[in-house]
């Protein structure tokens, strides 16, 4: 049986007390443990000159950290990886900023990832890389001379190819990406755009799903990335009962709780939500003093001058909507940078009668998933669900469908969800619990180690990852 080993910037790593970590860290963990496996990735710390990675050992599984450079860790991490690739996949072409230096970085980062995870492979290792922040990271073990089965799984949007075509070093990261076994997407769209991108401006030949590129086969699909939906909704049951889910519930008053929750960044569309509801207040006033939205978004990359910039509008808006609208025994609007721990989240999730997810892009969006298994299947709430989240391919059969970018019509559907009766909330609620019941964060898992183990087959190596 071949050892699987995962590749991610970050590692989250147990400590003994409870650890705060959602649907797919877990199922890695518990995957790895089966399989005896390795997890690899910067250990958050800062080092003038890194040594090698530090290997620690929880059961079956063991953990490799690395050390960084800080300065080295700026460049690759904020200035390429966040500063260029997070917008571009986004299609936020404006804010991508290229700087030659940064993408060198970034290569580097790459280069010494794979030195130091080289020395710790085996022969007929599989390995599972994830993310934007690593995509050279298969070539550059390719030029050491690692040999196994190498699956590259991408966390956010693929967009079409002429968006791609705008980084200037589009074709050296197609090339990367070519250096693969499997790639894994999380959308159709986002599987069609990379197949595209990859045959016409990469010069790789497809045979279905399958792209070839010098000889070498490469594997791609469509894995959306998904939940542990019974046990998230065990844990919103469970949580609802508790002190800060409670004292949440008191203090609306009666009123409906419409809630949305995502780290603070420029993709999620906060500042068109807000103006929506804004809207819904102003043209809607059955819903004056009957409703409270609860935004939680926790700060991050807080170091990005456009993150600094849309925590300032979002904190003038919000003082804007409550001076409007507030009177002494109402305010319209709570807005919270601070991060909710899981369980509580859980259940204000199922407190809520109205989930606001409306990016302007995302990957997939798991929060609307858990929103939707976090519903009391007697009396659930709607989810007001982005055209452009990749969860829209899943739940866009019982979720209100918008256009962030058109407010009235979101302001509309926030009416309309606010209003739907019970049986048109339960019908819809149960056209989006069926594919989250069908496709969890464990068939995510088996199938993309499954796929890898086929491709593993296909190069030649006998052993198979659990």
């Amino acid at each position: 049986m071949a050892r699987l080993v995962i590749v991610s910037n970050r590692v989250s790593v147990p400590t003994g007390r409870r650890v705060e970590a959602g649907g797919l860290t877990v199922v890695l963990r518990d995957g790895l443990r089966k399989a005896d496996g390795l997890w690899f990735g910067w250990s958050g710390e800062f080092a003038e000159k890194p040594g090698p990675a530090k290997v620690t050992s929880r059961g079956r599984m063991s953990y490799a950290l690395l050390d960084l450079n800080q300065s080295d860790y700026k460049g690759f991490y904020y200035g390429f990886a966040n500063g260029s690739l997070w917008p571009l996949f986004h299609y936020r072409l404006g804010l991508v900023d290229w700087k030659a230096e940064s993408y060198r970085t970034y290569r580097k980062v790459n280069a010494q990832f794979a030195a130091e995870l080289f020395r710790l492979l085996k022969p007929d290792d599989h390995v599972w890389v994830h993310d934007y922040q690593l995509i050279p990271l298969g070539e550059e073990l390719r030029k050491l001379g690692f040999k196994g089965a190498i699956g590259f799984y991408l966390h956010v949007p693929f967009p079409s190819g002429d968006i791609v075509e705008v980084l200037p070093a589009h074709a050296e990261l197609g090339q990367a990406l070519l250096a693969y076994d499997l790639i894994g997407l999380q959308t159709d769209r986002s599987h069609h755009d990379l197949l595209d991108f990859l045959e016409r401006w990469c010069g790789a030949e497809r045979d279905g799903d399958t792209l070839i590129h010098q000889g070498h086969r490469i594997a791609t699909g469509v894995y959306r990335a998904a939940i542990d939906t019974v046990g998230f909704a065990k844990e919103a049951a469970a949580s609802y009962q508790t002190p800060e889910v409670r004292n949440l519930e008191e203090s609306l008053g009666g009123r409906t709780l419409m809630l949305g929750v995502e780290r603070l960044d420029y993709t999620k569309g906060l500042p068109l939500r807000f103006a929506a509801y804004e809207h819904l207040l102003a043209h809607y006033e059955e819903w004056l003093h009957n409703v409270v939205m609860l935004q939680i978004a926790p700060v991050s990359r807080g170091e990005l001058a456009q993150y600094r910039a849309l925590r300032s509008d979002l904190e003038r808006a919000t003082g804007r909507i409550a001076g409007r609208f507030a009177s002494p025994d109402w305010n319209p609007i709570r807005y919270v940078n601070q991060p909710v721990p899981r369980k509580v989240l859980a259940g204000f999730l199922r407190v809520a009668q109205v989930g606001l997810v409306t990016p302007l892009r995302d990957g997939m969006n798991l929060v609307a998933k858990e929103y939707v298994a976090a519903q009391d299947p007697d009396d659930p709430g709607v989810l007001v669900l982005s055209r452009f989240a990749g969860a829209v391919e899943e739940l866009g059969e019982g979720a209100l469908l918008v256009n962030p970018l058109d407010i009235e019509h979101t302001a509309l559907a926030m009416r309309n969800a606010l209003a739907m009766s019970k049986d048109e909330r339960i019908d819809r609620w149960r056209r989006c619990l069926e594919p989250l019941q069908a496709w969890t964060a464990r068939t995510w898992y088996d199938a993309f180690v499954h796929k890898l183990d086929e491709v593993a087959k296909a190069k030649g190596e006998l052993p198979t990852a659990a």
